[in-house]
């Protein structure tokens, strides 16, 4: 079937990383595949810093990505609860009445246009380290066949991480993923002065990020620092 060859794909791209790949990209590749293999709106990454907090790191759009930013403010969000928790959480409905103990999140997810929240655990062999979070605004409803396939998904993503040149050790892993929260704050940032120098919108500005430092087998992160700095290629300095 065509879709069990994407799963497939997926499974395959997660999982095909050279020595000292970027975790952040590989986080972003995540909810890139969950999003178009589970067809919900969005789809996001949380995880746990060394000190046992909860941050955002990477999310399919700006959308998702407020949403995650409020839940950290807010300390209350599916996403928290799951990272915390490591279990599977939903698919819990946003829609009226909603569930009582998210009050302050459950009014942002719907005023974005959302009908509906779920969560799986990001896991290494050592425990969890953070949770892939998915927002549905659709008439079809998350079912538990999507929940496990983004399973599939995590479980592929924290087996890469973990399989790297040598075992790491669950700490040493949140330890990748604190350089990739840092990594985020650049990335933000570049993205930000690009679609203010193109005069376009972030999400625009990150996808020619993204397809600039794939087509030149370069780190994004790498990419990032340079457009920071200042040094923006002449292939992305270009008007829309």
């Amino acid at each position: 079937m065509p879709r069990d060859v994407l799963v497939a794909q997926a499974v395959f791209d997660l999982m095909a990383r050279t020595d000292g790949f970027d975790v952040l990209e590989l986080m972003h590749d995540l909810t890139t595949h969950t999003v178009r293999l589970v067809e919900v709106r969005s789809a996001g990454v949380t995880v746990l810093d060394s000190d046992g907090r909860v941050d955002y790191l990477t999310a399919s759009d700006e959308a998702c990505r407020r949403l995650e930013e409020d839940q950290v403010e807010l300390d209350e969000g599916p996403c928290l609860d799951s990272t915390r928790s490591g279990s599977v959480l939903g698919p819990v409905s946003l829609r009226p009445p909603g569930p009582g103990r998210w009050p302050r999140f459950t009014s942002r997810a719907r005023a974005a246009g959302y009908s509906s929240v779920a969560s799986v655990p990001l896991r290494v062999s050592q425990g969890t380290v953070g949770a892939v979070n998915l927002l549905h605004s659709g008439p079809r409803s998350m079912t538990g066949v999507d929940l496990q396939l983004v399973q599939v998904l995590a479980d592929t993503a924290g087996i890469c991480m973990h399989q790297r040149r040598t075992l790491m050790v669950r700490n040493e892993v949140i330890a990748h993923l604190e350089t990739a929260l840092d990594s985020r704050i650049v990335i933000e940032q570049a993205k930000g002065m690009l679609a203010a120098r193109l005069g376009s919108d972030v999400q625009d500005a990150f996808a020619r990020l993204r397809a600039h430092a794939r087509s030149r087998q370069l780190k994004l992160t790498d990419l990032a620092h340079l457009v920071v700095h200042g040094h923006i290629p002449a292939e992305l300095d270009r008007t829309l």
